[in-house]
Formats: C-alpha cells, structure tokens, sequence
C-alpha cells in the first residue's frame, strides 16, 4: 500500500477539530491559564477551548511529513477562531525530547481561509495562494454539503464525530485510491522512446 501523501491537507474548524461552533457556543474573551495551559472561555461556566483527542498528533504527523496545512472555516467569529487557535497549545509529538515545549496550534497551519464563505471560494484561495493543485488536497468536514468542493477536484472526507486517526487515515486511503502512483518505466539511452 501506498504511503504517498496529499500536498495539502485541510481541515474545517467547528466539529471537526473542536467540538463546539465557535460563533455561538463560545463567548469571548478567550484566557489560557498561566500553569495548566488549559483555554477557557468568559461564560458563567466556562467552557474549555481544546482540539479532539487525536488532533496533536495528527497536526504533528502531517508537519513532520512536509504537508501543507490548512484550516476553511465559513465561521462568522473569524477573529474568535483565530484566537482559540493561538491559544490552545498543542504538547510536543510522543517520543519527543522531554525538553521539548507545547506550541500554539496557529503554528501548524500553514494557510488560514477563515471567513463567511462557501467552501469552494477558500479552496479556490488556497489554490491561488499556494499553487498545489487540487487533486492534491484532500479536506476533512463535519458538514456533508461541503463535498461540493470534489467539483474542483479535492478529494472531500466527511468528519461525522470529530477527527481521529481512523478518520484520517480513511481520507488518506481514498485520496490514494483516486490518485495512485504512477510508475514510469526507464527508458534505456538510445531506445526509441515513442509508444506505439
């Protein structure tokens, strides 16, 4: 089996990475606690701001692999989404040298589309921005509507209880399966190269 990777791997933000629409469920401001790094927000009872339990590892699997990484949110609290993702810390990658430190999770997004929008408009963005083409990008959503950007060519996974590894890798699998790797056979110096 393949263990090729998309060039860019996108993800939507509310019930996907966190589990909580961060327009209406999360009242600013945002605090991260100074010991336990924990984030909360300003309601009576204050809800925690944090990633699904898979998430971190997933976000350092894919850096560390060279993927881009991109978070297309159609939020209408865009500068609330960017906060929480300042703030939550994501610990270091298991195994890692015990010095080293938690890192703000904005830190592993390359790309931001984080704006009122359809899903198709941030991926056109991301197209233009970063010049990957669409059959390598591959996305992760909580909403089956936004399959529709398939129409460009990304390859669409739905998210239905938040990300987990099994959700990953089942994207993973599909886009290889739409886009294998292609074997181009050497050409010996001097052969005639044309196919017949």
């Amino acid at each position: 089996m393949s263990t090729r990777l998309p060039k860019l791997v996108a993800f939507d933000l509310d019930y996907t990475l966190w589990n909580f629409w961060i327009d209406t469920h999360v009242h600013p401001p945002l605090r991260r606690h100074h010991v336990t790094g924990k984030v909360t927000d300003s309601q009576r009872n204050p809800k925690t701001i944090d990633f699904y339990r898979d998430v971190p590892q997933i976000m350092h699997r894919l850096q560390a692999a060279g993927v881009t990484i991109a978070a297309c949110s159609r939020t209408d609290a865009p500068s609330l989404a960017r906060e929480a993702l300042e703030l939550i810390l994501i610990p270091p990658r298991t195994g890692s040298d015990s010095s080293a430190k938690p890192v703000p999770a904005i830190k592993f997004f390359d790309q931001l589309e984080i704006y009122p929008s359809s899903k198709i408009r941030h991926f056109k963005k991301l197209h233009e921005k970063t010049g990957i083409p669409y059959d390598e990008m591959l996305f992760f959503d909580d909403e089956w509507r936004n399959q529709e950007v398939e129409e460009l060519g990304v390859t669409f996974t739905l998210v239905p209880n938040g990300l987990n590894d099994r959700i990953l890798e089942k994207g993973l699998e599909e886009w290889r399966k739409r886009h294998p790797v292609q074997i181009i056979e050497d050409v010996p110096v001097g052969a005639d190269s044309t196919l017949i």
